[in-house]
C-alpha cells in the first residue's frame, strides 16, 4: 500500500464530509448542554462548547466548527474564530475549573479571524490569554486536532496535559498555502509546502509535539466513524481517569514543562 503524502493528508483533512467537531460531541457524549456567548460581545458559532457527560463523567466540551457545505460555513465563518470565540471558549474553561470538570478540546480550523474587526476587538490578546490561562488551569485538558490545525487559531484551544491527532490530520503553524507564500514567494508551491512543514501526525509525534495519534480509515474518519468513536472513547476515559489522579499543583507544572520543552 503506497504512504500517503503530506499534501494527501492535508485534501483529507480539509474534505468536506469529515466529520466536524459537533460530529464527535453528540456521538462521544450524553446530555451536551451547548452555552453561548463571552458575556462582552457575541457568540462566536465558529466555536462551540458546553457540559456534557463522558461515561456519566460531567466533562467541558470545547469546539472549532465547520461546515459542511457553503451556507453552514458562512454560518460557522468557516471554522475561523472571532476574539469572542475565544473569550467564550475561556470563560467555559474557567467554568470548569470552578466546578472541577475534565476538559476536552476539538481543533479544526484554517487559522483564526484575520479580519479589521476581529484585530479591533483583540483577536492577539485573546489567543494570547487562552494559552496563558490554560497552562494554569487546575483540572485535566485533552485537545484532539480532527482536522485542520493551523496557528494561533488552533493554538488557543490547544494547551492540553495530552494532545492527541487524528491520523489524517495536520498541525502546523499556518496553511500551507500560507507557508509557500511567505517561504516560497508563490502560494502555487502550497505541496511541495506540506511536505517541507513535517505537519502530520506522524512526524508531530516523532518530534514529541503530540502525545498520540488515533488511526482513522485509509480515505478519511466519514469511512468507519463509528470505529474512530468507538477508540477515542476509550482514550478519554482511560486518560481523563489517569490525569484526575494527580494532584493539580502536579498537573499544572508538568503542563507547563511539557510545552517549556518544546521551545
Amino acid at each position: 500500500m503506497a504512504k500517503i503524502t503530506a499534501w494527501e493528508k492535508v485534501q483529507l483533512a480539509r474534505q468536506l464530509e469529515r466529520p466536524k467537531a459537533l460530529d464527535y460531541i453528540n456521538n462521544l457524549f450524553d446530555e451536551f448542554i451547548e452555552l453561548h456567548g463571552d458575556r462582552n460581545f457575541a457568540d462566536d458559532k465558529s466555536i462551540i462548547g458546553g457540559i456534557a457527560t463522558l461515561d456519566g463523567k460531567p466533562v467541558t466540551v470545547i469546539g472549532e466548527q465547520k461546515g459542511k457545505n457553503a451556507k453552514e460555513n458562512l454560518e460557522r465563518n468557516f471554522g475561523m474564530p472571532n476574539p469572542e470565540g475565544y473569550r467564550k471558549a475561556l470563560r467555559l474553561m474557567k467554568q470548569a475549573e470552578k466546578f472541577s470538570r475534565p476538559i476536552i478540546t476539538f481543533i479544526d480550523t484554517p487559522g483564526a479571524y484575520p479580519g479589521l474587526g476581529a484585530e479591533e476587538r483583540g483577536q492577539g490578546e485573546a489567543i494570547a490569554r487562552n494559552i496563558m490561562e490554560m497552562s494554569q488551569l487546575e483540572v485535566p485538558i485533552i485537545c484532539i486536532v480532527i482536522g485542520e490545525g493551523s496557528s494561533g487559531g488552533a493554538l488557543a484551544i490547544g494547551v492540553g496535559d495530552k494532545v492527541v491527532m487524528l491520523e489524517n490530520s495536520i498541525y502546523s503553524i499556518l496553511s500551507p498555502e500560507g507557508f509557500a507564500s511567505i517561504l516560497y514567494k508563490d502560494s502555487s508551491k502550497a505541496k511541495e509546502a506540506a511536505e517541507d512543514m513535517k505537519a502530520t501526525a506522524e512526524d508531530l509525534k516523532r518530534f514529541g509535539i503530540i502525545d498520540d495519534i488515533i488511526k482513522e480509515p485509509k480515505d478519511g474518519v466519514q469511512n468507519d466513524f463509528d470505529k474512530v468513536i468507538k477508540e477515542m472513547k476509550k482514550y478519554l476515559v482511560k486518560n481523563i481517569d489517569e490525569l484526575e489522579k494527580i494532584p493539580k499543583k502536579k498537573l499544572v507544572e508538568q503542563r507547563y514543562q511539557k510545552f517549556r520543552n518544546m521551545a
